[in-house]
């Protein structure tokens, strides 16, 4: 079966993806396309072309739609959603309970806009409504690989539930527990991410990058979210978490005039001060927290017969939580989906149609799901700029060479990456060892805080001896802590607490990065290169050679390898 997932219902981060016969062919993120970061309010016209293209199909080959929203899911919840919301949300209880098919209309024009704008005839094709959660979950369990594991979804919200827990096993998923929103790990989160001056459904990685400056201890947020012995839940404080509009201190924020005069000010400016690090450190820690007093409560029994977890959802996309989720002695092994946002519903709901229609669903062994280019297409990209540039019959050597320098290298190969991380395809090198780079590269190239860390890429050999941890680690979904041994060697790569966010390299999966390594480690005795996305602060990673040196010509990038070019500024 062809099966075309799109996304994402609630007007960003819309994405396409194709499954044939239970395996991906394409997955892509419209962002990457016009350039719009999370391509607010955008349809996913570029990526679902995208997606045809790739496999040479025209519309009519297409055997099913799958999305990741279900009407059924809002009707059944409505009726709790309503007594939770009533007197803190009296429009939103009354609008989610007797005007939702007017939320239903608005995902039907969403769905009927973009297959349109591909030439789909939208009378004919076949449309599949998943409930987002179950997309969710489904983008992790199927191609974990795993034949049974306990399930995790947590995000701002879907239809209404914001958090799902729940076991699969072959191709069934079992719901054992769902959190209706507003109470949502996701919202508190991203109204925290808001206050610390961070834009919200962005920059909450950089709230979790902030949190180990700051210590927990000197906040106390037990009034804005809390655990409910009671109901067994935990609960959201409708005054302080992304507060409707009466109560925000601006139009344009979600929290609360109230959170102002109890913590001051929003934090302004890219500096650590206090007690926005304080801040950021309670808002880690209580995330950490719930999440684990969840899965004690819901899902521990389910672990004694393979400790498997597979985890989605935005706050899948939390490094630091994976890394005290894989802490605990019940959990053995732990698959997070490398697009576990909302992009990633589009793959989450094609593989749940593609399982219950009884195919086999291949394991997800990479994320090289884009556009690439050969070196035609790139040279005459070049030349369009008129940067110098030479051909290189060796270009992994070379820029291993430069790395040895210290240089920093822009690289370009191959297939572009599915979800927000780059992992070797397109990515800015760095020599980890020298101290300076990361600042330099935050500074003059990526234009962001100086604070924030970097990642390593390592060599799949020497990956147990710098972790301590022989974990699955391909996608940058887990952090580790460093082996003290390694700190002082790879210094660029190592955050403030000690840990790193990295991609285990595997020769099977991208050789050709791993030959850039490879050369490096033979030049250095060091396994490990930094790794950071292709693409300016506030920037979507680039896709096209166009993009790569737009993005080359406006920062303090030296060096970009495309393909088998060299491309220097002198």
């Amino acid at each position: 079966m062809k099966i075309l997932g799109i996304a994402a219902p609630f007007g960003h981060d819309s994405s396409a993806a194709l499954i044939i016969d239970g395996k991906v062919v394409a997955a892509v993120e419209e962002e990457r396309f016009t350039r719009i970061k999370h391509a607010e309010g955008q349809y996913p016209i570029n990526a679902v072309k995208f997606c045809l293209k790739q496999a040479h199909l025209e519309p009519q080959d297409i055997d099913y739609i799958a999305y990741p929203w279900s009407f059924k899911a809002l009707r059944d919840k409505r009726t709790q959603y309503f007594f939770r919301t009533i007197f803190t949300r009296t429009s939103r209880a009354y609008k989610k309970f007797f005007r939702n098919k007017k939320e239903l209309r608005g995902q039907v024009n969403f769905i009927e806009h973009t297959l349109e704008s591909c030439d789909f005839d939208v009378r004919k094709i076949k449309i599949q409504w998943i409930e987002h959660h179950i997309a969710h979950v489904a983008s992790s369990f199927y191609f974990s690989g795993f034949k049974d594991a306990a399930v995790l979804s947590i995000d701002a919200g879907g239809e209404i539930t914001s958090t799902l827990l729940g076991c699969a096993k072959d191709r069934d998923i079992f719901k054992i527990k769902e959190i209706i929103a507003p109470d949502s790990l996701g919202m508190f989160y991203s109204t925290m991410t808001d206050y610390l001056g961070f834009r919200r459904e962005d920059g909450e990685y950089k709230v979790m990058g902030m949190a180990p400056y700051g210590d927990a201890a000197k906040v106390n947020f037990d009034k804005i979210i809390w655990w409910d012995k009671k109901k067994v839940i935990y609960k959201c404080n409708d005054s302080y978490v992304w507060v409707k509009r009466n109560k925000r201190f601006r139009v344009d924020k979600v929290y609360s005039r109230k959170m102002v005069e109890q913590f001051g000010l929003q934090r302004e400016g890219d500096d650590l001060s206090e007690p926005y690090i304080h801040i950021a450190a309670i808002t880690q820690r209580k995330l950490e927290d719930i999440s684990l007093r969840l899965i004690d409560i819901y899902l521990k029994d389910i672990f004694r017969n393979h400790g498997n977890l597979c985890f989605a959802g935005g706050c899948a996309l939390n490094v630091a939580l994976n890394r005290v989720l894989l802490e605990q002695p019940y959990i053995k092994n732990l698959w997070v989906q490398p697009a576990s946002h909302d992009a990633g519903t589009s793959l989450g709901a094609a593989v749940y149609v593609a399982a219950q229609l009884g195919e086999y669903i291949h394991p997800m062994k990479h994320v090289y799901l884009g556009p690439e280019f050969n070196n035609k297409e790139i040279e005459e990209e070049i030349r369009r700029f008129k940067f110098p540039f030479t051909y290189e019959n060796n270009i992994c050597d070379v820029v291993a060479d430069l790395l040895f320098r210290g240089e920093i290298i822009g690289w370009f190969q191959g297939r572009m990456e599915w979800g927000p991380r780059a992992l070797g395809n397109r990515s800015i090198l760095g020599n980890p060892t020298m101290k300076g780079t990361a600042d330099k590269i935050n500074a003059l190239i990526k234009f962001r805080e100086k604070w924030r860390p970097f990642c390593p890429s390592i060599l799949k050999a020497f990956a147990y001896e710098i972790l301590n941890s022989d974990h699955p680690a391909p996608f940058m979904t887990i952090s580790f802590r460093v082996n003290p041994e390694w700190r002082d060697r790879i210094p660029e790569v190592v955050h403030v607490d000690g840990t790193c966010r990295p991609q285990v390299v595997e020769k099977e999966i991208n050789p050709k990065f791993y030959k850039v390594i490879e050369n490096y480690y033979h030049k250095t005795g060091v396994p490990v290169v930094i790794n950071t996305s292709l693409n300016r602060r506030g920037e979507p990673i680039v896709c096209t050679p166009k993009d790569a040196l737009v993005m080359f010509e406006g920062s303090g990038l030296e060096y970009l390898a495309m393909g088998d070019f060299l491309i220097r500024k002198r």
